[in-house]
């Protein structure tokens, strides 16, 4: 019987880029410059397209961040998985500033929905804050946040702080567990004005319920911009 030789397959010209650069930054310093699409073009004698390719890729693992107008640098260590994090953390690891803008913030009765997340009565007192949530200046989200007022006395009156989550920790209930639902949808014409995309643009709706130990501080429903927000979620087998 004849022996059938095997084909070795060539390595596609942006793996052998992006291996090279990923063997270059991994366990880099966070904030290290990774090596300019310059260099790389000329190392291999590759189009700047093939060298974009590789780049990309890493910044979509979470290795590499982009910052306009600098370049393209080492990333922060991913949190541990699991932790909970706050909008403005988030935007920091992929090297955006988090901004945000009061939209509403007001006292009201709980809906049946928002009182079974919060395992509260309907009707009774919750705290609603509607924010337009911005990365470097460009809208990337807006966040409806309902919090019991029971927990939080006085939270209207003191002024709308920087960070709900800062302002948590400050009362002793930073979350210590959260739960996401995310859900492929599309912009309605209140939503394409605030996020400044067409009507019916992608966005992706994720609901979130946050407690502290035993107790539920935070539902939320946010819509990101489906042209601006990677979504990243890491898993571990717990060994």
């Amino acid at each position: 019987m004849e022996e059938t030789a095997l084909v070795e397959q060539p390595v596609l010209k942006h793996v052998l880029v992006r291996e090279y650069v990923r063997d270059l930054v991994e366990g880099a310093e966070p904030g290290s410059p990774a090596p300019s699409e310059r260099d790389l073009v000329q190392r291999f004698g590759v189009a700047r397209m093939t060298v974009r390719q590789a780049m990309d890729a890493l910044v979509a693992e979470g290795l590499l961040q982009r910052m306009p107008g600098r370049g393209t640098f080492v990333a922060e260590r991913p949190p541990t998985p699991g932790r909970v994090v706050s909008f403005t953390e988030e935007m920091g690891r992929r090297g955006l500033l988090a901004e945000s803008q009061t939209l509403l913030a007001r006292r009201e009765k709980a809906g049946p929905g928002v009182a079974r997340a919060l395992t509260i009565t309907e009707g009774d007192p919750v705290i609603h804050w509607r924010r337009l949530r911005r990365a470097d200046g460009r809208p990337m989200c807006i966040e409806d946040a309902y919090l019991n007022e029971v927990l939080l006395p006085g939270f209207l009156q003191s002024g709308m702080p920087t960070s709900l989550y800062a302002a948590l920790d400050a009362r002793g209930l930073a979350p210590t567990w959260a739960e996401d639902s995310i859900e492929a949808s599309q912009a309605t014409a209140d939503e394409s004005c605030l996020l400044e995309i067409g009507r019916g643009a992608p966005v992706l709706r994720v609901s979130r319920r946050a407690q502290s130990h035993d107790k539920i501080v935070e539902v939320s429903r946010s819509v990101y911009r489906g042209d601006r927000y990677t979504l990243w979620v890491q898993f571990t087998n717990g060994r």
